[in-house]
């Protein structure tokens, strides 16, 4: 009996099935040479929280003392602490009042025992001049007030209250607010008479106060100070002594926007309403 002959032929995958395989192989090798090779990370560190760690706090300023601030001027400060700027460069041994440092120490109390003669003291320049815009970012060489000296500060005597006449005649067009308007605003007409308040000595006259204009500060005793703001022009100079009723300047708008008069009564510097004085 012969044998069947089975004739041999080679295995034959079927057509998709051999896609599917190129396929897996072409995205095997895309994967391989596209994958980067691993890095070691970089470390963030936050050194914000180190930055200036290492530089020490200014001591708060004792009372009868003020440390100086960005944008103070010498005038600004005094008239907040109820002196004359004058005497607040004294004090302190300062012969350009334009020239403060920030975070310079400044006696704003007159010192214990005598007063003493001082060198002659530059005057103030303009508010709108380049120099008293940048005063407290200059550099000064003031003598230091010694840390011992903190302690004999005493404490502000206050003097009876004072009795003030109106500087001007008119409507009041806007009234004190505390942290608004540090005064009353009198309404009038260009050149009418700006008074004296009170007896007293003129402690400034000039312009160099921003936002007052051409202004008259009267120092009446050791707690009371009155100013005057916006005037036209000024009939006092600084030093003169003034009385009660008498003309110290002519009504106006310098910094302003109307015609008027914005009057101010500070009590040790703080400004208070000054209805309460006004009789």
């Amino acid at each position: 009996m012969s044998k069947l002959a089975i004739p041999h032929s080679p295995l034959i995958l079927p057509t998709d099935g051999l896609r599917v395989l190129l396929a897996l192989a072409v995205a095997f090798c895309l994967a391989a040479c596209s994958t980067p090779p691993r890095t070691k990370q970089a470390t963030i560190t936050d050194r914000s929280s180190t930055i200036g760690a290492t530089t020490p706090a200014l001591e708060a300023a004792a009372p009868g003392f003020y440390r100086v601030k960005r944008g103070d001027t010498l005038l600004r400060i005094a008239l907040d602490n109820g002196q004359s700027y004058r005497d607040i460069a004294a004090w302190n041994n300062i012969t350009d009042p334009n020239l403060i440092e920030v975070d310079q120490l400044l006696r704003v109390r007159p010192p214990p025992g005598p007063r003493v003669s001082t060198k002659p003291i530059e005057p103030l320049k303009p508010a709108d001049s380049k120099d008293a815009k940048a005063a407290a970012d200059k550099k000064a060489a003031p003598k230091k007030v010694e840390e011992k000296e903190v302690a004999e500060a005493k404490a502000d005597a206050v003097d009876p209250p004072i009795k003030l006449s109106w500087p001007a005649k008119g409507k009041v067009v806007e009234e004190f607010s505390e942290g608004k308007n540090k005064g009353i605003d009198i309404a009038g007409k260009l050149g009418e008479p700006i008074q004296a308040a009170s007896d007293g000595k003129v402690v400034y006259a000039g312009n160099s106060l921003r936002g007052y204009g051409n202004l008259v500060i009267v120092k009446h005793d050791n707690t009371y100070l009155t100013a005057y703001a916006h005037n036209r022009s000024l009939l006092v100079k600084e030093g003169d002594s003034v009385r009660k009723g008498q003309r110290i300047a002519e009504m106006g708008d310098s910094d302003a926007n109307m015609v008027k008069l914005h009057f101010e009564v500070r009590v040790n510097g703080k400004p208070v309403n000054p209805i309460q004085f006004l009789q």
